[in-house]
C-alpha cells in the first residue's frame, strides 16, 4: 500500500501528465477495453437470467485488467512500479480531454455558430442535438462538464488515493461499463443493471466530495440548497448531487427538456439563477479545474500532517 506522501506525489504527477499530454492518441487502453466489453456483452446479453449474466459479464470485463495492474505494481521494482501507478492514473483521468471537448463548444456558442456547436456537442452527449437551440446546447455542455468532472477526474483521484493506480483503473473501467450498459432500454434494462449498480456504489463517496467541492468554490449557500432540495428529484443518485451543487455554485439553470431517441424527456430543473449560455460553459470548466487544485492541495496538507515532526 502506498504511503500518503507517495500517493500525493504520484497523483500530482498523473495530473501533470494528463494536463500536458491529454488522453493517449494511439492505442488508448479504454478504446481496447470498450472493444473487449462489446464482445463480452454480445456473448452474454442473450437468453434468460440477464441480471445474473450482466453481473458475470461485468466481472469478466473489469477484474482481469485490475488484477493484472495489481500484480504489476506488486512485483515490479519500486521506481518502475511508481511509473506504472502514474500511467494507470493517466489512463483513468480525463481532465484535459474534458476541456479539449467542451471548450470549443463554448467558443462556438459565443460566436453564435450553432451548426458547429451542435456537431461538437453531439460528440459528448447521448441526447439529440440536430435541432437544439443555443440554450439547450449550453445546458448540455454545462451538465457534461459538471458530471464528467466527477466521472472522469475526481472519482479516479479518489480511488487512486484509496488503492493507487489499480484503484483508479478499476473505477474508470466500471464507469465506462455504466456508460455502455447502464441504460434503461429494452436491450440493457436487465443486463446492464449490475454495471449501473456497481458504478453507483463506487461513485457514491466521490460524487458527494465533488458536490461539496463545487459548493465551496462558488455560491456556497445556493449550492447547498440546490443539493439538498433538487438532487433527490434526479434519477441518478450520484449525478443529482454533483450537477445540482455545481449549477447552484455557478448560479445557472440546467436540466429541463432534452431529446433522446426522438422523444422529449422532461427532466427536473437543477440550479438557480440565469439560463445557461456560453459563459456558463466556460465557468463550469473553470470550476472543475479549481476543484482539481483544491483536491491536490488538501492531499498535500494531509500528507504533511501524516509526517511526524522531527524532535
Amino acid at each position: 500500500m502506498l504511503s500518503l506522501p507517495l500517493t500525493v506525489t504520484l497523483a500530482t504527477a498523473g495530473v501533470v501528465v494528463d494536463r500536458w499530454f491529454g488522453e493517449p492518441r494511439v492505442a488508448h487502453p479504454l478504446v481496447a477495453f470498450g472493444k473487449w466489453a462489446m464482445r463480452v456483452e454480445k456473448r452474454y446479453n442473450t437468453g434468460r437470467r440477464l441480471r445474473l449474466k450482466g453481473m458475470l459479464a461485468w466481472t469478466i470485463a473489469v477484474l482481469p485488467p485490475v488484477l493484472v495492474a495489481w500484480a504489476l505494481v506488486a512485483v515490479l521494482p519500486f521506481f518502475t512500479a511508481c511509473m506504472v501507478h502514474v500511467l494507470l492514473l493517466w489512463f483513468a483521468l480525463g481532465a484535459r480531454s474534458l476541456r479539449d471537448h467542451i471548450a470549443p463548444i463554448a467558443e462556438a456558442l459565443a460566436q453564435h455558430d450553432l451548426d458547429q456547436a451542435r456537431m461538437l456537442t453531439a460528440r459528448i452527449v447521448s441526447r439529440e442535438t440536430a435541432n437544439a437551440d443555443e440554450a439547450a446546447l449550453s445546458r448540455a455542455a454545462v451538465e457534461s462538464a459538471l458530471e464528467n468532472g466527477n466521472d472522469a477526474v475526481f472519482g479516479a483521484l479518489f480511488w487512486f488515493a484509496i488503492a493507487g493506480g489499480p484503484g483508479a483503473l478499476g473505477f474508470r473501467l466500471a464507469n465506462t461499463l455504466d456508460a455502455m450498459w447502464g441504460y434503461r432500454t429494452p436491450r440493457y434494462l436487465r443486463f446492464g443493471w449490475a454495471a449501473a449498480r456497481f458504478d453507483d456504489v463506487l461513485n457514491w463517496i466521490p460524487a458527494r466530495l465533488t458536490a461539496a467541492s463545487y459548493a465551496l468554490l462558488g455560491d456556497t449557500r445556493t449550492a447547498w440548497r440546490c443539493w439538498r432540495e433538487q438532487a433527490p428529484r434526479w434519477d441518478s443518485p450520484n449525478a443529482g448531487p454533483v450537477m445540482a451543487s455545481g449549477a447552484g455554485s455557478l448560479n445557472v439553470l440546467i436540466g429541463g427538456p432534452a431529446v433522446y431517441h426522438g422523444s422529449v424527456e422532461y427532466r427536473p430543473t437543477l440550479g438557480f439563477g440565469h439560463p445557461a449560455r456560453a459563459s456558463h460553459v466556460t465557468a463550469a470548466l473553470t470550476l472543475v479545474e479549481r476543484t482539481v487544485i483544491l483536491w491536490l492541495a488538501l492531499l498535500i496538507v494531509l500528507a504533511l500532517l501524516s509526517v511526524p515532526f522531527a524532535r
